[in-house]
């Protein structure tokens, strides 16, 4: 038996004593196991041949944020969070992604054989691409988050879905919009970009040149179909590791230009405060613990993987650690998928619990270094008295709380 082989029979036998608990206590027996009951499903349909579908026994949704006042009382649906909590992975399916929306408009029906993409303004060739167009030239797959900037716990969240539920995590796939812009040729003196959907509300943003020329995508696929109709069909324009605003739907046009431009989607960036207005535009570093999380239960004392998801718009995540203890002592947990540049990555660490009352919480460290701040910390730095009524100005990415009582069950620990 070679050293390599040794190695992983060792690490597979000590992994094995972790967990031996499990077979002593929560885990059946394999004798006397009764056969499965069978529920009669489907089968060879033309619906399900031509599109498949989940399990009746997966029952994860999403649903409304109900501070939004969603649906409003024309029936329409502003913001639709994303169940966090029922995650695996760090991909979120296509039809679970969150959704946002401007002032609850309609989504568009747009055939893709009419849609246009118009690049104009300080370019030396105004162009006009179709979908055709588009897709020959080379083409990027990339994966990336998008989060809303109004993704910040509450006190009265029950949940990490209603806490945290306003981020998703897609494989976007498309062409960089550094590749038309070279197209078009951009003429000196051009410092942003303004980016047009084709929504109800002209939801427009405007991005920093230097942004764009650098890792922007103009997608039409996510997770190996084309993208969702509630997410921008046919065409979306993504900014990676800035607030889901600046992430264009049903995009249309991209002016080139040589000032910021006050848009409908820019209003609400204006702030009098220079720290805040500085973390308008880009995410994080920020982590959640998904499992346990509030209104989990935990059955009983044993073994358990701590798990959840860390992002940062400032690059790949470096690090996370989990504490158990209420941030007294801080372990480094393992990463459970690559940790891509603005993305989310899937984080995990065994765990031992007791069976008594704690708290548990993660932080995260990006490629910049930068630490993800408690709410304490955020308050400092703002001069602001830590209440729960104190809002962090800009994108929240503090620390969130999970208080596990000793019957198991999950709570939201706001501090």
């Amino acid at each position: 038996m070679d050293k390599t082989m040794k190695s992983n029979r060792r690490g597979f036998l000590k992994g094995g004593a972790a967990v031996a608990g499990l077979a002593a206590g929560a885990v059946q027996s394999a004798k006397g196991i009764p056969p499965e009951a069978e529920l009669k499903v489907k089968g060879t349909t033309p619906e399900l041949i031509a599109y498949g579908e989940r399990s009746p026994f997966v029952t994860s949704v999403r649903k409304p944020v109900a501070e939004r006042d969603s649906p409003d009382m024309f029936g329409l649906m502003f913001h639709v969070l994303t169940p966090l909590q029922d995650s695996v992975g760090s991909i979120t399916p296509s039809s679970l992604h969150y959704v946002a929306t401007h002032r609850g408009s309609f989504i568009p029906q747009i055939d893709p054989k009419e849609h246009r993409l118009m690049i104009h303004g300080m370019v030396d060739r105004p162009l006009i691409f179709t979908m055709d167009d588009l897709k020959r030239l080379p083409t990027v797959t990339r994966v990336h988050f998008i989060e809303c900037i109004g993704n910040r716990a509450k006190p009265s969240h029950k949940n990490v879905q209603e806490t945290h539920g306003m981020t998703s995590n897609s494989e976007w796939t498309g062409v960089l919009l550094s590749t038309l812009l070279k197209e078009c040729g951009v003429q000196s003196g051009a410092s942003w970009i303004v980016g047009e959907g084709a929504e109800e509300i002209k939801g427009a943003s405007s991005v920093p040149l230097g942004k764009a020329q650098d890792d922007c995508l103009v997608a039409w696929g996510m997770n190996g179909e084309p993208i969702r109709p509630q997410q921008g069909f046919p065409l979306r324009l993504i900014v990676p590791g800035f607030e889901g605003i600046f992430q264009t739907k049903y995009v249309r046009r991209i002016k080139v230009v040589d000032r910021y431009y006050m848009t409908y989607n820019d209003y609400g960036h204006i702030n009098p405060d220079p720290k805040a207005t500085a973390l308008g535009n880009q995410i994080g570093p920020k982590s959640v613990i998904t499992y346990p999380s509030a209104g989990q239960q935990l059955n009983g004392p044993g073994f358990y993987e701590i798990s959840g998801l860390a992002w940062s718009g400032g690059g790949a995540v470096r690090t996370v650690e989990v504490s158990t203890d209420k941030g007294q002592t801080w372990k480094k947990a393992d990463f459970r998928t690559p940790a891509f540049k603005m993305a989310h990555v899937r984080f995990g660490l065994g765990w031992k619990w007791d069976g008594k009352e704690c708290v548990i919480l993660s932080r995260c460290t990006d490629d910049l270094g930068t630490v993800q701040p408690s709410r304490a910390e955020a308050a400092k730095y703002f001069n602001k008295p830590l209440t729960d009524d104190f809002r962090v100005p800009g994108a929240d990415n503090t620390i969130q709380h999970w208080r596990i009582a000793s019957d198991g069950s999950v709570h939201n620990e706001f501090v």
